[in-house]
């Protein structure tokens, strides 16, 4: 028998590099924290990665993009994404896709992902028609070049990234 007061939290980990987090990422946030309990963001520490933001910058700058989504947690982490979803408790990765060039990426991370990890679901959110061209290196592309990135990524970006605080990044 099935009991049906039981309430496991569903809880999903949207992990990526988010440097920056753009407009698209938010969109599949907002939707996925609207299928899920929680949801927890995560910026992945690559050491061999060059960054454009540092980690704390860009856990920084989504903490305040996502300030008003109630049951959004931000966070970073290194090692394995499955590792880390297991110690927070999450049984879902959330994947975006823009392209196919993103689609055959993503299916074959989630199938190594299955096979070392059959217990945590992938779950792909495709970003609406609006956002399939941004990119986090576009923006930074244009960002150095101080053209406008407002359409692309949220206010608190824009004015971190071109206000006079920010200095050009190399």
């Amino acid at each position: 028998m099935v009991d049906c007061h039981t309430t496991e939290q569903k809880v999903a980990l949207y992990p990526g590099s988010f440097d920056p987090i753009t407009n698209g990422h938010l969109d599949v946030l907002e939707r996925a924290s609207r299928m899920f309990d929680r949801v927890v963001i995560a910026v992945l520490k690559h050491p061999e990665k060059k960054s454009f933001l540092t980690t704390q910058e860009r856990v920084s700058l989504i903490k305040e993009a996502t300030k008003n989504i109630k049951n959004v947690s931000v966070d970073s982490f290194d090692g394995l994404t499955v590792e880390y979803a297991r110690k927070i408790g999450a049984k879902f990765l959330i994947r975006g896709l823009r392209t196919i060039t993103d689609f055959e990426y993503e299916v074959q991370l989630c199938q190594t992902n299955q096979v070392i990890a059959s217990d945590i679901e992938t779950v792909f959110l495709s970003t609406r028609p609006q956002h399939n061209f941004i990119s986090s290196s576009i923006v930074r592309e244009l960002s150095n070049h101080k053209t406008d990135i407002s359409k692309f990524v949220p206010k608190n970006v824009v004015e971190y990234l071109q206000g006079d605080t920010r200095k050009a990044i190399k």
